[in-house]
């Protein structure tokens, strides 16, 4: 999605009288990276992303440009909740509840998802001063912040589920300022982060009462399109140039021309390319491959950033065949709980297109940075471990009309502790090379929205590159 916004973005900004040729290489045999949308019997099936989020404006506005308005749709307004699951059982999450601590205090004393003890630990949040010598420049792990402001139970049973179904990491070395920063901020301005949700509730009535009902994730936020998240990169795909891309591509050598401010590039077929530019749409991995001989300094900070692996696994039931009235858009699932499954949204509740009357759509997540092991095993495997979650979560007996299984190897880059100083030596060590343009969602963001942002700053650094009339 990134390298497809980056040149879909060139594309844009080229004027009638410019002469610029923008090509696209793809190693595999598709775009769109990990979006991927399938139709079967009925049923829409995301094998990535299933949405984006609006309060990122950038993938909403990419859409609009090119026409797409018409096709997008929210989540669902019945059920806007989700659950987390404790002791074999799904609890929901408290309405308020935003990732790390609660803004509403009834919702969050009710709840059985948290002991009396562990209540009364996160509550001691209010009493708490803030971090000695906090700025708005340090940073902690989120395991090691939510240990200290609301104390062990509240990370192991939803800090560590919640942000785990986001970044699949390990909250041990997951960085709070390259992920969730206004947390830190929230301390380091109201010392307390409970009462700093509270002064924002009062500050924004209307919307508090707008997203009133929802619990966990904001979902009125959340927007997909009408046949799934593939209409976006299918739209951007069209509108390239043609001839432009080039699949079952995969570059091999990316070296700068001696005493030219150009690129040499060789495919694996043996071709080489010459380029003004280069725009390096990647993982980080892959980006450290071809720049090793070029910078060795970037490419080791380029490897330094680590991946975690994840598979999706879709499966289509009859509706009576769940027990689970299914009356939320799926749950998340602690470390603690020991569990194959990391996450589980119910798709044809959250989008009901998604399946035909009378059919309902699972979608779990399998793998990450805390279950590796959970990953390596086959599909089929993989599927009978997901199964038994469901049946022992959702009272599912009967097999599934069908499984769908995406599995999305070293897939998602893991924001450690350090991240935010690392990116910055990246991208300063990246500007000493001639007109080259890193992006992906190894750097400021792993959403679509992010990779948007990504791809078309990069482009526009590009196009300065080519165009000094613009800088």
């Amino acid at each position: 999605m990134s390298g497809l916004a980056a040149a879909h973005r060139l594309v844009e900004l080229q004027s009638k009288d410019d002469n610029v040729e923008v090509l696209l290489l793809e190693a595999s045999n598709r775009l769109g990276g990990t979006v991927r949308t399938h139709k079967r019997d009925g049923f829409l099936i995301e094998g990535g992303p299933d949405s984006f989020i609006s309060e990122k404006p950038e993938a909403l506005n990419l859409a609009k440009r090119i026409g797409l308005e018409a096709r997008l749709i929210n989540t669902s307004e019945r059920h806007r909740r989700s659950f987390v699951v404790r002791g074999g059982r799904l609890r929901p999450t408290p309405e308020g509840f935003q990732l790390l601590a609660p803004s509403r205090m009834l919702p969050f004393l009710t709840t059985d998802i948290f002991t009396w003890r562990g209540k009364a630990r996160m509550a001691l949040d209010l009493l708490l001063p803030r971090r000695k010598g906090a700025n708005g420049r340090d940073d902690e792990s989120l395991a090691a912040f939510v240990r200290r402001r609301f104390g062990r139970e509240a990370l192991e049973r939803m800090a560590q589920p919640m942000v785990g179904g986001i970044y699949t990491a390990d909250p041990e070395v997951l960085s709070l300022r390259a992920t969730m920063p206004r947390f830190l901020e929230m301390e380091r301005r109201d010392r307390s982060l409970i009462l700093s949700m509270w002064k924002a509730g009062r500050r924004a009535g209307e919307a508090a009462r707008h997203g009133r009902g929802a619990s966990g994730a904001r979902y009125s936020l959340f927007l997909s399109f009408d046949e799934g998240v593939q209409v976006l990169s299918d739209a951007l795909a069209a509108r390239l140039p043609e001839g432009s891309v080039r699949l079952n591509t995969k570059v091999t050598s990316l070296l700068p021309q001696s005493g030219a401010r150009r690129w040499s590039l060789t495919t694996d077929e043996g071709e080489t390319l010459e380029a003004d530019a280069v725009c390096l749409a990647l993982p980080a991995y892959a980006s450290a491959r071809l720049l090793r001989d070029t910078e060795e300094g970037l490419a080791e900070e380029l490897d330094a950033i680590p991946y975690a692996s994840t598979a999706t696994v879709n499966l289509a039931y009859r509706r009576e065949d769940i027990a689970h009235p299914l009356d939320g858009f799926g749950f998340v699932v602690p470390f603690v709980e020991r569990r194959a499954t990391l996450a589980c949204t119910f798709s044809s509740v959250k989008f009901p297109t998604r399946a035909p009357r009378g059919r309902a759509l699972l979608r779990a997540f399998v793998g990450g940075a805390l279950q590796p092991d959970m990953f390596e095993l086959d599909e089929g495997r993989m599927v009978e471990a997901v199964r038994r979650d469901l049946r022992d979560l959702l009272g599912v007996e009967a097999p599934p009309l069908f499984a769908h299984v995406e599995k999305w190897p070293r897939s998602m880059a893991q924001y450690h502790l350090g991240h935010g100083p690392r990116v910055a030596r990246i991208r300063e060590l990246a500007s000493r090379l001639p007109a080259l343009a890193l992006c992906g969602n190894a750097f400021e963001g792993a959403g679509l929205p992010d990779c948007v942002r990504g791809g078309e700053a990069a482009a526009d650094a590009i196009s300065k590159t080519l165009d000094p009339a613009k800088l």
